[in-house]
């Protein structure tokens, strides 16, 4: 029998830094930031500029998905002479370990900001094992009690 220690968010953490080395998870139009704390990961994306009304947060078999759209901002005649600002739809992807509460999933957008929180699911949230303590037997305590006397 082999014995290792346990961390829920192991999984999570490979995942997201094999898409960052890869370059899908580069963020070109949406970075991301994640951070694991007590009960839940959260993550933050950057969308400044996007209507809220265009994001879309879905979770499919595992796979929580963040899609929006900024649009063009030129009127009719501009001629743009530098362009840095990307517009389209962008989407991210993040792979959800099987620790975290995917039914659970809670998003907000504030400040051109989406905040997702995805809680630990029960089954991976620490407890405390109760120790069995013997019963001690009455004719031993019944014993000690004449010895004493």
């Amino acid at each position: 029998m082999v014995l290792t220690t346990f961390d829920p968010f192991v999984q999570f953490e490979r995942q997201f830094n094999r898409l960052a080395q890869r370059g899908l998870g580069s963020g070109a139009g949406m970075p991301m930031d994640g951070v694991r704390r007590d009960g839940e990961v959260a993550l933050r994306f950057d969308l400044p500029g996007v209507d809220p009304a265009s994001i879309e947060v879905t979770v499919d078999r595992g796979v929580l998905s963040v899609t929006a759209k900024r649009e063009e901002e030129y009127a009719e005649g501009d001629k743009p002479f530098i362009r840095e600002r990307i517009a389209g739809t962008f989407t991210r992807r993040v792979y959800l370990s099987d620790d975290l509460d995917a039914s659970a999933v809670e998003a907000s957008f504030r400040d051109g900001v989406l905040s997702v929180r995805i809680p630990v699911a029960e089954k991976a949230q620490p407890r405390r094992i109760e120790i069995q303590r013997p019963a001690v037997q009455a004719h031993h305590a019944e014993g000690e009690h004449a010895l004493s006397s």
